[in-house]
This record gives C-alpha cells, structure tokens and sequence, in this order.
C-alpha cells in the first residue's frame, strides 16, 4: 500500500501500531528487551511468519531496533527505539482501558460472534 499522506494524526498513529499484534509485541518489549522465541512464547496464536513480519515492520518504522550480538549461533534480541519508547503511554492507557473494561468487552464480542 502506497502512503501518500494521512488525514488525521490518528492516521499516522494507527499506521505505525495497527493491526492484530503489533501493540501486544510493543507492550513486551516496553517491559524488557525480548528475543523472537520469547515473544512468540508470550503470544500464543502468531505464526512465526507474521511475528518475522510486524517485528520488520516496527523496525522500518524506526519503533524496534533489532540487535544482533556476534556471537555462534547468532543471537537476536528487539528493544524499543527512543521513538518506540514514546508510544509508551499509549500502550499503557490501552492496556489500562482494556483492563477496567474486560468484561465488557468481552460480553460484548460474544454478542456479536453469536449473531
């Protein structure tokens, strides 16, 4: 998809931390830097090849940085950039609203998955 300007600065938000993982990662790597085979430990459900390819995503972006140590075998670790670090609020006053809200949301996506 070809980006040609956004709208909204909602826009440019959603753009960077849209869709179904990219939050739930930035959330794991704003408590400590984790290696690929840890995060996928912590989300049960992403397949190895979308977690390669939000975490290449979030590194384009400039909110990851992906360190690689010289080390047999390779070892890969993914910490938040300064940039990263900002989306911090938001990522906890997500997680906080989702918290206080749980139930309701929940009741809410049961409704709607049994129409």
């Amino acid at each position: 998809m070809k980006v040609t300007g956004f709208k909204f600065p909602i826009d440019a938000t959603l753009y960077l931390i849209g869709g179904k993982w990219k939050c739930t990662i930035l959330c794991h790597l704003l408590e400590q830097v984790q290696r690929p085979g840890e995060l996928r430990r912590l989300m049960p459900g992403i397949s190895q090849k979308v977690l390669t390819e939000q975490l290449r995503e979030l590194e384009s972006d400039g909110v990851i940085e992906r360190i690689v140590y010289p080390e047999v075998p390779p070892r890969v670790e993914y910490k938040p950039t300064e940039f990263g670090l900002s989306l911090g609020e938001i990522i906890n006053a997500m997680c906080d609203w989702g918290q206080v809200n749980f139930d309701r949301i929940t009741e809410a996506r049961v409704r709607r998955d049994g129409e």
